[in-house]
């Protein structure tokens, strides 16, 4: 049976998520400082995390579409099997892009099922010069045309590059249950609905319409003066 109650001993609270991760938001107060303000800043942090995560996961879809149908142009549907695709990926490093492949698509009888099994990071480094001549030197202006005009193609690249890298550590901040409080996360949501844009501007707009991140972000609680 599940009891509810608006009833709560804060302490309570602080000592189920332990002291030293409450101590985070304490210190971004300072010297004096209160539970309760932690606490507030505490679930501000939770309820922006939340609501990052539709604008995310739109961002991630729309990119790694992309990267499937110029993929798909070069390399055909099946692409993930294709021997000609694989040895254009690194074999080494902390990250390993052949190996993503080839785990993700273990037991896969459709592309469709390997796209989703891919690391985020697998499609941030597609934006990378390494595959400019076969993949994006033809492509890339095309498949994200929006507002990109004056930008060259190696610019371009590089920014979606760098978008991306930003937008993965936001995300990897948030999967883990790590505050976001001391990053610009105007600046991480811009990146965002900024690559959603030059994709497809009615896909940007229609985020515009559903997003909670640009009113969280008006009520952050403040440090006292």
């Amino acid at each position: 049976m599940t009891h509810t109650s608006n009833h709560f001993e804060i302490n309570n609270v602080i000592e189920a998520l332990s002291k030293p991760r409450i101590q985070t938001f304490l210190n971004y107060y300072g010297q004096p400082y209160c539970d309760a303000s932690a606490m507030a800043l505490y679930s501000w942090n939770g309820q922006i995390s939340s609501a990052f995560m539709l604008p995310l996961h739109i961002c991630e879809v729309v990119v790694r579409n992309a990267v499937d149908q110029v993929l798909t142009k070069v390399y055909g549907k099946s692409w993930p099997w294709e021997q000609s695709f694989e040895l254009t990926l690194p074999n080494k490093g902390r990250y390993n892009p052949r190996q993503d492949l080839i785990a993700a698509r273990r037991n896969k009888v459709s592309t469709g099922k390997v796209i989703p099994e891919l690391k985020f990071v697998f499609w941030q480094k597609m934006f990378t010069s390494r595959h400019s001549t076969r993949l994006w030197d033809a492509e890339l202006l095309n498949l994200f045309p929006n507002g990109t005009g004056h930008l060259t193609t190696a610019l371009l690249l590089s920014e979606i590059y760098n978008s991306l890298e930003s937008i993965r550590l936001v995300r990897n901040r948030i999967a883990h249950h790590e505050h976001l409080i001391n990053r610009n996360l105007q600046q991480d949501y811009s990146n965002i609905t900024k690559l959603i844009n030059y994709r497809c501007i009615d896909s940007a707009n229609w985020l515009y319409t559903i997003e909670q991140i640009s009113p969280l972000l008006q009520v952050k609680p403040v440090k006292q003066p």
